[in-house]
């Protein structure tokens, strides 16, 4: 097989792989309904439900199986680079806080935006589009000077920022098993739908296989691969600058996830029946959107990802910063709510 793939180019390989991830996790985070949000909503309102159980089926599958990849020689952690650079807890903490508040304000993370784009949902596109300007402006641009900064006020070492030394051996993977056990007894307990649950799995299982392709692809390129999983924030801002700048996409596993979800995520919504425009009403408002996109945009290059770039597949190998980044998402989501969306939809439930 290896030869098979030498005659290509190594940004041809890549690119077909990042594709391949990307249709799985586009395809099966359509169908599931994976969503931060939505899951953070459920908990805080002290009602974890079918919402919350897809979000751990797709947060432990990641875990074991990535786990699992290293455990068996398969994925290098000194390959890694969320394990083998110095990190920004600063600019976990920040970053989260800002992302999760984001997300609640645009009604989706970065992901789900890039998901429901594809089925039609214009108010999606359009934030989605806001995000990935800002974060551009926060990695390159305006913005990077404050982004930069914030990162600097409180550092890790590389040494310490995998969260698997502190842990017995095999830890991670028993942790990983215990919350994929959870997501099994809340399922059943709140009956939700079979297929949600098994589509959870395969964008979980996305995850993993981004980290086991790249991983392999490096093992045999004469070129230096960068061995990476699914993200959203970093890779978007990649695309839409290369659209507006290049004749050429340069081609890349990021490119490759951005073109691969959103087709995958349009071919479910069209085999499904469930493609639909959607556009911004009176009720739905635009500047929360906007807002919202901001808020995530700066806020994901402050915390090195976003939800799933930082909160599940930098989580899945155990890195320190994307472990703190989630806990920020979650607080932040959860105080975002309370303020902005349960208040209001409990007044009106009352009259």
């Amino acid at each position: 097989m290896i030869e098979f793939f030498e005659q290509f180019s190594s940004g041809q390989v890549a690119v077909v792989l990042g594709i391949f991830t990307g249709l799985l996790f586009g395809v099966f985070a359509q169908q599931s309904r994976f969503c931060l949000r939505s899951a953070c909503i459920e908990f805080w309102r002290t009602r974890p439900n079918a919402k919350f159980s897809i979000w751990l089926f797709t947060f432990s599958t990641a875990l074991i199986l990535t786990q699992l990849l290293i455990h068996n020689g398969l994925l290098e952690t000194t390959s890694i680079r969320q394990l083998t650079t110095t990190g920004s807890l600063s600019g976990a903490i920040v970053g989260g806080s800002l992302f999760g508040t984001g997300m609640i304000m645009a009604r989706g993370c970065a992901s789900r935006l890039l998901v429901l784009s594809a089925t039609g949902n214009l108010r999606a596109l359009v934030a989605g589009l806001v995000v990935t300007v800002v974060s551009q402006a926060a990695l390159r641009g305006g913005l990077s000077p404050a982004r930069n900064e914030i990162s600097s006020w409180w550092l890790i070492d590389s040494s310490n920022r995998n969260l698997s030394i502190y842990l017995p051996e095999f830890g991670a993977l028993i942790f990983g098993v215990i919350l994929f056990l959870a997501a099994i007894w809340l399922a059943k307990k709140s009956a939700a739908a079979p297929w949600y649950q098994f589509g959870a799995v395969l964008v979980g299982a996305s995850v993993a296989l981004g980290w086991g392709l790249t991983a392999w692809h490096a093992s045999w390129s004469f070129e230096v691969i960068n061995v990476k999983s699914v993200s959203f924030t970093g890779p978007s801002a990649d695309t839409l600058m290369g659209l507006i700048n290049m004749p050429v996409l340069p081609l890349s596993f990021d490119i490759g996830i951005v073109m691969g979800v959103f087709a995958g995520s349009f071919l479910a919504a069209q085999l499904t029946g469930e493609f639909k425009v959607q556009t911004f009403t009176e009720d739905t408002g635009l500047s929360r959107y906007l807002i919202g996109a901001c808020l995530m945009g700066f806020g994901g290059m402050l915390a090195g990802g976003c939800a799933v770039g930082a909160g599940v597949t930098g989580g899945a190998v155990m890195a320190i910063t994307a472990w703190i980044a989630l806990l920020f998402m979650w607080l932040s989501a959860g105080i975002a709510d309370r303020l902005l969306d349960y208040r209001t939809e409990t007044a009106k439930s009352t009259h």
